[in-house]
C-alpha cells in the first residue's frame, strides 16, 4: 500500500486524527501551534482555529461541540464559539497530549511534561459531569489509547516504555486493570498515537520510524505500511465504511522532509468503527 497525501500542511506536532462521524469531516490537532482542524476529504478543505493555549487532543461530543486536553485541563467548545473548563489541572511544566472517547462515552485524557522528564504526567478518565480519576500516575510521555471492539480491552503507550499495553476494561465501571505488554516496538521508531480495527488488532504509528504497524490481539506483528516522513504521530479509520486510514505527521526539526506534517491516507486498508462520543 502506497501512502497518499490526503491533506498538504506544514504542521508542527499534527496529531490526534479523529473521524467525527456527526459530519464526516476528519479532526486534528496541530498541538505545538494551538490549532484545531476539520478536514473535510471530499471538499479538500481544511478549516482550523486557534486555541489559547497547547492542545493535545479534540474530540467530537453527543450534544455538539468539542471537548479539548488542554494544556491546563480538559475543556468544553461549543458551537457559538464559547469555551467553558470542564476540569482545571494546570501544573508549571505540563501539558494535555493524546486522548481517546471509550465506548461509554468517557474522555481518558493523558499528560506529559514538556520537558519528558520521566514519569511527570498522568492518564485521567473523565467523566461527562467533570469528574476526573487519575488511572494512572507515574507516565513520562502518555500517548495511544484504545479499545477493543467488545469493550473489554484497553490498550495504551506510554512512549518511552516502547510498548503497547494492554489492560482488562469495564465498559460500565470505566475501570482498566491487570496491565501487561501486548507487544515490545522494535526496531526504528517509537510507539505513538494508535487505533483499534474491527478484528481486534491495533495500528500504531511509529515516531521516527516512518510507518504504522499492525499488531493483532495476540501481540504479533502482522503488517507496517511505509510513509515518506519519519515522525507519523497517530492514526485512525474513517471514510465511507470506515475502511481508509488517516494518519498525522509531524514537521517539527524535519524542514528538509517535503511532506512533514501533512496528513496522510490509505485508502481501502482495513476496517475501522466508528469514534464514539464523548458524552458531556
Amino acid at each position: 500500500m502506497i501512502a497518499e497525501v490526503a491533506l498538504k500542511a506544514e504542521a508542527e506536532l499534527g496529531e490526534g486524527p479523529t473521524w467525527d462521524i456527526t459530519t464526516g469531516t476528519l479532526l486534528w490537532v496541530d498541538v505545538l501551534r494551538k490549532e484545531v482542524h476539520r478536514f473535510h476529504p471530499e471538499r479538500g478543505t481544511d478549516d482550523s482555529m486557534v486555541m489559547g493555549q497547547h492542545v493535545g487532543a479534540a474530540k467530537p461530543r453527543t450534544r455538539g461541540g468539542l471537548v479539548l486536553n488542554l494544556r491546563d485541563g480538559i475543556a468544553l467548545w461549543d458551537r457559538d464559539d464559547s469555551k467553558r473548563w470542564l476540569v482545571y489541572w494546570a501544573r508549571d511544566g505540563v501539558r494535555g497530549n493524546d486522548a481517546a472517547v471509550d465506548p461509554a462515552g468517557r474522555l481518558w485524557a493523558g499528560t506529559m511534561r514538556y520537558d519528558e522528564a520521566q514519569g511527570g504526567g498522568w492518564l485521567a478518565r473523565v467523566e461527562a459531569d467533570g469528574a476526573a480519576k487519575v488511572v494512572l500516575d507515574d507516565v513520562t510521555v502518555s500517548n495511544g489509547i484504545g479499545w477493543s471492539p467488545d469493550s473489554s480491552l484497553m490498550y495504551y503507550v506510554d512512549t518511552p516504555t516502547r510498548r503497547v499495553d494492554v489492560f482488562d476494561y469495564d465498559r460500565e465501571s470505566g475501570n482498566a486493570v491487570n496491565r501487561r505488554p501486548l507487544c515490545t516496538v522494535d526496531g526504528d521508531g517509537v510507539p505513538d498515537g494508535l487505533c483499534v480495527d474491527a478484528d481486534g488488532c491495533v495500528w500504531v504509528a511509529l515516531w521516527d520510524g516512518g510507518a504504522v504497524r499492525r499488531y493483532t490481539p495476540d501481540g504479533r506483528l502482522d503488517r507496517e505500511l511505509a510513509l515518506p516522513v519519519s515522525r507519523p504521530t497517530a492514526c485512525c479509520f474513517g471514510g465511507d465504511g470506515f475502511t481508509d486510514l488517516y494518519v498525522t505527521s509531524a514537521r517539527s526539526g524535519l524542514p528538509e522532509e517535503t511532506h512533514a506534517g501533512s496528513v496522510f491516507v490509505f485508502p481501502n486498508v482495513g476496517q475501522g468503527v466508528p469514534t464514539p462520543l464523548f458524552t458531556g
